[in-house]
């Protein structure tokens, strides 16, 4: 089993990403929103628009470095997003940064063990406020399926 609990708590480096009105118009159209507030000239970007900051990342920014799981047996579990007030709209830039939050264990059935890891992602504000925050949730089988 891989030691993923060891890395509970190690945060990436920081990042900035610019929430471009291009960019929310054609991540609305890809993801089929008819939403006029996704289109109009100062476009609200929609939520899930915030998985757009993977092209914003550096090779310093990843919590797991060059120690993460064999991603051969990494599986994407769950994605959800806390926001901590109105989306982002175009012109934002926001200051990202990830960390590792928490690392857990179950028994799977066909796999073996199964570790699971919660990847939160903070968005904030040139102020420093909090905007939002992804939750990414991965799991790593022990073995492949049979």
């Amino acid at each position: 089993m891989s030691r993923m609990s060891e890395f509970a708590g190690r945060e990436g480096a920081g990042y900035s990403m610019t929430v471009e009105r291009g960019k929310i118009r054609e991540f609305a159209a890809a993801v089929g929103s008819a939403h006029p507030r996704h289109f109009d000239d100062e476009p609200v970007a929609p939520p899930t628009f915030l998985a757009s900051n993977a092209f914003w990342t550096t090779d310093d920014s990843d919590p797991w470095g060059d120690e993460g799981p064999d991603l051969a047996r990494v599986l994407h579990a769950g994605q959800r997003y806390v926001f901590h007030g109105p989306p982002p709209r175009a012109g934002t830039e926001l200051h990202c940064k990830q960390r590792i939050d928490r690392v857990y264990s179950k028994q799977g059935r066909r796999g073996g063990a199964l570790e699971f890891a919660d990847i939160v992602t903070e968005f904030r504000d040139a102020d420093g406020n909090l905007v939002a925050e992804a939750i990414a949730t991965l799991v790593v089988t022990e073995k492949a399926p049979e």
